[in-house]
């Protein structure tokens, strides 16, 4: 199914409004890439003015938290929209922000829509070679999916389906009530693993940016990697 590009900057369009009204100041941009069952939103430039006070007070986990508490209550208000822009039916969001290059990722899962079979997986990138470098990030932060599905949204957006994810002790720290404190440590190990893995002998260009949330419950979560634009 190929979706109409209006679609696409119509979600855009809502999320910037919505944002703005929500948190005082929108994203300067919001780009959204559609490919059934997801729809990525990047956002760039957006970093409220009381959030630039508290990051310069060193209290970017309050910044976190006021964030996912809005987008709690704003997660029902998107997928309403989605269903009335696109005919989307919401079935998970995943979110997650780079305060410090303040942009953000908001991950959607739809329901019931037909997996894109066609991984269209660029004929210049060797698929094992990216499986590899991956195993490398999973060998230093201790512990290797059990499943890695890859999906290349477009030329810019890599998406990442990770299954079997945690460690018991990892498992038995979320069932006690310290999720939060476990997030925001494994967040940023595997955000930096990421980031500083010279990803450009294996798919031509390097990681820009990376977002990465999980269910927790279910054990799974998604890593979306942002690469550069092609060198013309």
């Amino acid at each position: 199914m190929e979706v109409n590009r209006t679609i696409e900057k119509e979600i855009g369009s809502y999320i910037s409004t919505r944002l703005r009204e929500y948190f005082g100041k929108g994203p300067s941009s919001v780009y959204v890439a559609i490919k059934l069952p997801y729809i990525a939103i990047q956002l760039r430039g957006f970093l409220a003015p009381t959030e630039k006070v508290l990051l310069r007070q060193e209290e970017s986990r309050r910044v976190l938290k006021t964030r996912e508490l809005l987008m709690k209550d704003l997660k029902t208000e998107i997928s309403a929209e989605l269903m009335r822009i696109g005919g989307f039916s919401t079935s998970e969001m995943y979110v997650d922000w780079n305060l410090e290059e303040k942009t953000g990722m908001l991950l959607v899962v739809l329901d019931n829509a037909a997996e894109n079979t066609d991984r269209n997986w660029p004929k210049e990138v060797d698929e094992s070679a990216f499986r590899l470098a991956l195993e490398q990030i999973g060998n230093k932060t201790c512990k290797l999916p059990e499943d890695t599905e890859i999906f290349w949204l477009n030329h810019r957006i890599i998406l990442l389906k990770h299954s079997g994810i945690f460690l018991n002790v990892e498992k038995e720290l979320i069932k006690d009530g310290f999720s939060e404190e476990l997030i925001l440590a494994k967040r940023s190990v595997e955000r930096t693993m990421h980031q500083q893995l010279i990803w450009k002998p294996v798919i031509s260009r390097n990681v820009q940016d990376v977002f990465i949330d999980w269910n927790l419950e279910e054990d799974k979560g998604y890593i979306v990697l942002l690469l550069e634009n092609e060198e013309r």
